[in-house]
């Protein structure tokens, strides 16, 4: 067997993580057909194709993953050495972390404060869609990505959902907009209420708890973003329909008020892994165990 090119090894590497061969190559200086021959190259040694065609997007097969895996320990061990011989200590590991843009601020500090203070680990925090995490995640794009519903687990995208936490949602309001003693009821009859979008699994839940009870809340804004919904309630365009997790701080100050919390709806947070042989080692910190 020919001697093993790690040139062709790292300009994999970087196509794998950027997961364009376009952008790839230009941030090696080089063309995109140069790149490609040296891919399939190393395609040619290992006798396994690396990569497959989706449409515009470049997808690692199994065997890709496997060579992804060992590239990342490979080059790894190449900046550890480098670091152990210029005395300058061991280099920071990094873990690629993915989250739903509509996600918690606060629920995601809360998840990455076992590694907050650790020097040695750099944290590498994306946001996006729930289509697009799970994208990057199958990619290898991330270690784990967090959202709110977890995705189906099948042989060729093999997910693993890790059950987080569970959070209540409340009715949340300015002071002034609760200062009478009225139950949940009355005040989503007389207040306006500030929702996320149809298609979260609060809204979801709060439509067929509110239809329940035959309740007509009049809806001041609909909104896809947690963050904006607690600046929403803090200008006091109306009571928020949210966890109580996300305005933590503004019910410490006191600036927002729960009302009370709404029976039956809950949102359910999860991280979400791949099955990976070489999984990264600092998410046994983040994930305590917890699957299912």
């Amino acid at each position: 067997m020919s001697e093993f090119n790690y040139h062709h090894l790292r300009y994999f590497w970087a196509v794998a993580h950027d997961g364009n061969l376009t952008r790839a190559a230009e941030r090696l200086n080089l063309s995109q057909s140069a790149v490609s021959v040296q891919i399939k190259q190393l395609e040619a040694q290992l006798g396994h194709a690396l990569f497959e065609r989706r449409g515009r997007q470049l997808v690692l097969t199994e065997a890709g993953r496997i060579a992804l895996d060992h590239a990342d320990a490979i080059f790894a061990t190449g900046r550890e050495l480098i670091g152990t011989l210029l005395e300058q200590g061991r280099s920071r590991q990094a873990i690629r972390i993915g989250a739903l843009a509509t996600l918690s601020r606060n629920f995601q500090m809360e998840f990455l404060r076992p590694i907050l203070d650790r020097p040695d680990i750099e944290i590498i925090l994306r946001s996006g869609t729930h289509a697009d995490l799970l994208q990057g995640l199958g990619g290898l794009n991330f270690d784990v990505v967090l959202i709110n519903q977890p995705p189906a687990r099948d042989a060729v995208t093999p997910f693993v959902s890790h059950r987080l936490s569970e959070q209540p949602v409340s009715l949340v309001g300015t002071p002034e907009r609760l200062c009478e003693q009225l139950s949940v009821f009355d005040l989503l009859a007389t207040q306006p209420v500030i929702l996320p979008t149809a298609e979260t699994g609060i809204r979801i839940g709060f439509d067929a708890w509110t239809a329940r009870h035959n309740i007509r809340p009049q809806i001041a804004a609909e909104v896809d973003d947690m963050a904006m919904m607690r600046l929403l309630a803090r200008e006091g365009v109306g009571l928020a329909v949210l966890p109580p997790i996300v305005v933590q701080d503004e019910l410490t100050s006191g600036r927002l008020v729960e009302a009370g919390r709404l029976p039956e709806i809950g949102e359910t947070f999860y991280a979400v892994t791949m099955t990976r042989r070489f999984p990264n080692p600092i998410l046994a910190q983040l994930l305590d165990g917890r699957a299912i």
